[in-house]
């Protein structure tokens, strides 16, 4: 198998059915995760975009879980050899404000957005290092950068990512290791489509190019930096929200 290996965590959602989408196209192998007790959904998912695609495998893995991750990591080396990329791109949200918002919400976010990024790389970072070369892509978000009302844990979440992404990329650069981070503005996806319209229209006031992103210009942010060629381009944070925040 000479393809390169990704794995695609968040697959099933819009970005990561894009971003899947787009490695498959440029001659990857890809294994994309999803979340345990949606093996029905992620079924249908691959039936839907992928019927008969020899170079996708779907593997259900909940990321906030350090000891699953481990495993998981694990058994795709035994069985594909050299893992070369990491997009951590699976993540959750659980909104409210921060007056009303429990330490449920509060912590379950985090174990996922930020808790699962880590596992990942934790995961992986050591047969990157083995193999001299590896690049890892960590999906934050606009609101990682600049907050969001009713949105503390989530922006949290995010805003970990890129501290965890620059001090990554310093431990991986003598080694081959690439780490940076994407933060999508407002995106069209399932997630994006459950914002009320009247919170949804002056949000589209604040992007100036006039429009929410797609999936796919997302994945081609992704495609540029699991490159080969990227390989100058370490604990960077590549924006890609039609200039609503700069």
């Amino acid at each position: 198998m000479n393809k390169r290996k990704a794995i695609v965590t968040g697959a099933l959602g819009g970005m990561g059915t894009a971003i899947v989408s787009r490695l498959l196209a440029n001659n990857y192998f890809v294994v994309g995760t999803f979340r345990p007790g949606a093996e029905s959904r992620a079924e249908d998912w691959r039936e839907r975009h992928f019927a008969g695609e020899r170079s996708l495998k779907i593997v259900a893995l909940d990321v906030s879980c350090a000891e699953m991750s481990e495993q998981v990591c694990s058994d795709l080396i035994s069985e594909l050899g050299i893992i070369s990329v990491l997009i951590n791109n699976a993540g959750i949200t659980d909104d409210s404000s921060f007056r009303k918002m429990t330490y449920k919400q509060w912590h379950s976010v985090l174990e996922t957005n930020l808790g699962g990024c880590f596992n990942m790389c934790k995961a992986i970072f050591l047969h990157m290092s083995e193999q001299k070369y590896g690049r890892i892509i960590n999906i934050s978000s606009v609101n990682g950068q600049k907050g969001q009302f009713g949105q503390a844990n989530y922006a949290a979440s995010k805003a970990g990512i890129y501290g965890l992404t620059k001090s990554l990329a310093l431990e991986g650069a003598r080694k081959g290791i690439t780490c940076n981070s994407i933060s999508p503005g407002y995106i069209r996806t399932d997630m994006t489509k459950q914002i009320p319209d009247h919170v949804l229209e002056p949000i589209l006031g604040t992007i100036p190019v006039g429009r929410m992103g797609e999936p796919e210009e997302i994945a081609n942010a992704v495609l540029f930096l699991a490159d080969e060629l990227s390989g100058f381009i370490t604990g960077a944070n590549l924006s890609v929200n039609g200039g609503q925040h700069m």
